[in-house]
């Protein structure tokens, strides 16, 4: 399918109702969006005015995004960027905010910190940031969203002497029933500070419950928009902020993508109308790095509905495909099966001549299906 295309199938019958809001501590009828409106932004004219303001940013701050979210992009033959981080909590940290200190989502925070508590995990106790990723298969170009993986790539057009990067960041997704469509689509605009028009249906729901809500909800702490939207080119879903980033990371929206709402800052201006957008469900990415093959488990998405063997045999279709393209060494298939059975979010070393090293990411169940 190309730039151009428009998503089709049953998927698209979630048009028009599904700009999105977070679940948590939020009432249901706030997930539902039918407008958003606000100021059309040139991002070209936008541009100029950001690089400029760029210098006075604080360095320390503009390194640290660098740090977390940009990598250089590596030769084709190599499919995996960043380390596994371990880092200490301070006094005042929740898994959460150390998450989102290093652009990590809920559910990567949780799945890599097993048996921490999310939100007093104990000063000094040790924890996981799972910063290294297989890139996503398919064209290192435009933005492709992962939906298991709840992570978007960025491969931005490097300007003339720049080295290409790619940049990832942590999103969330559509909800089951509202499950964010599959397939490519691309940006067509860019709303600064949008207005959010809940839809007739819930507003009648809180009139029936007794409440009530604005038709127009104007930009401020109270928009779920957050101050950014990027249209997609499909009516009515959007890339947005949030005013809820606790939520960032779930599968808690109605069909939206949204972003924590310094990441949408930051890239708001850079991406370009026009720019390709590829909208995937791979829960078993597999690369290669160092001689070695990795793979990258996620839980599958409930609706797919598969079994543990089902889920198995896409690994292994994964994992086939990349041998394919580079035959080297024999896999393990009991390290392969313990990644599938724990879909952790954590890059495994998968062929049998696999080092401690890359080993040290994967826990084998006592028994495996």
């Amino acid at each position: 399918m190309n730039s151009d295309s428009t998503l089709s199938g049953t998927r698209l019958i979630t048009v028009g109702m599904v700009l999105c809001f977070m679940l948590s501590g939020v009432p249901l009828a706030h997930a539902m969006d039918d407008e958003v409106e606000g100021t059309q932004v040139d991002v070209s004219e936008e541009q100029e005015a950001s690089e400029a303001g760029a210098e006075a940013e604080d360095a320390a701050e503009r390194e640290a995004r660098q740090q977390r979210n940009v990598f250089l992009l590596p030769p084709d033959d190599v499919d995996v960027v960043g380390e596994i981080q371990i880092v200490e909590v301070g006094p005042d940290d929740t898994l959460l905010s150390i998450g989102r200190r290093y652009g990590i989502g809920f559910e990567a925070m949780r799945m890599a910190n097993p048996g921490v508590d999310l939100w007093v995990p104990g000063e000094g106790t040790e924890v996981v940031i799972p910063s290294r990723y297989v890139l996503p298969p398919g064209p290192r170009r435009g933005l492709v969203v992962n939906l298991p993986e709840m992570r978007i790539y960025y491969y931005p057009e490097p300007k003339a002497g720049e080295q290409p990067t790619v940049e990832t960041y942590a999103v969330s997704v559509g909800r089951q029933d509202w499950s964010t469509p599959i397939g490519t689509t691309k940006v067509t605009g860019h709303v600064k500070d949008p207005a959010w028009y809940p839809p007739a249906s819930v507003r009648q729901r809180y009139e029936n419950e007794g409440r009530s809500l604005p038709r127009r909800v104007d930009p401020g702490p109270d928009n779920p928009l957050g101050g950014y939207a990027i249209g997609l080119d499909i009516p009515s879903y959007f890339i947005h902020g949030t005013n809820r980033p606790a939520g960032v990371g779930m599968r808690v929206t109605h069909g939206c993508i949204r972003m924590y709402p310094e990441d949408i800052a930051h890239i708001f201006n850079r991406l370009p109308r026009g720019t390709e957008v590829r909208i995937m469900n791979e829960p078993y990415k597999a690369g290669w790095a160092s001689g070695q093959l990795f793979i990258q488990a996620f839980p599958t998405l409930e609706e797919d509905g598969m079994d543990e063997r089902e889920a198995y045999n896409k690994a292994v279709q994964t994992v086939v495909g990349m041998l394919e393209k580079h035959p080297s060494g024999t896999v393990d298939r009991e390290q392969l099966r313990a990644a599938v059975a724990n879909r952790n979010g954590l890059p495994v070393a998968i062929l049998q001549e696999a080092t401690d090293e890359f080993r040290d990411v994967a826990t084998a169940p006592e028994s495996i299906w």
